[in-house]
């Protein structure tokens, strides 16, 4: 039930929903939501945590994939677009009007950043990336990423959320490039 409620926050939102209308939608009783969360803001939560976990194994494994750095550094980037790319506008809205969601996607996007700068570091150190400043990378990633959390991308750029992981991808992987 928790993966249908996941599914049907991103597609919708969640700010709207009453448990009255969460409870028709997901064909439950209300005492099905509760044994899930005390209170509609607790399952939300949960809804988010829940979606930034699968999400979070899905990137991770698709990273292990490819040999080389850069390769892996895009693999990552591409597959955090790809997981948020189902999240609608309405989603990422309610994300940011509502403080315990919005730290979840917070705390995601710091986590995101440091595994970023783990991989440019292991890259530059193996020798398959340039020679570049892996906690500088690390860094500018890590206020990208904030940037799009804070949907500043998005107001500059008309980019939503995964598109605009797909461009920091192509970013990065073309500025370490080795020549």
């Amino acid at each position: 039930m928790l993966d249908d409620l996941v599914e049907l926050f991103l597609a919708e939102g969640f700010a709207v929903f009453t448990l009255d209308e969460l409870a028709r939608r997901l064909h439950c009783s209300k005492s099905t939501l509760y044994a899930v969360a005390g209170s509609k803001e607790q399952l939300v939560v949960a809804a988010v945590r829940r979606f930034f976990a699968r999400a979070t194994v899905a990137v991770e494994s698709r990273a292990a994939e490819p040999a080389g750095a850069g390769d892996r550094i895009e693999a990552y980037l591409l597959a955090v677009s790809e997981q948020l790319r189902p999240a609608g506008p309405a989603f990422f809205a309610d994300l940011a009007a509502f403080p315990p969601a919005a730290e979840v996607y917070a705390r995601n996007t710091r986590t995101a950043a440091r595994r970023v700068q783990e991989l440019v570091s292991a890259g530059v150190a193996a020798g398959t990336l340039r020679p570049a400043h892996a906690s500088f990378v690390g860094a500018a990633v890590t206020e990208v990423m904030s940037a799009i959390h804070a949907g500043r991308i998005a107001a500059a750029t008309d980019l939503d959320d995964a598109a605009a992981y797909a461009e920091l991808a192509a970013l990065v992987v073309a500025g370490l490039h080795r020549s």
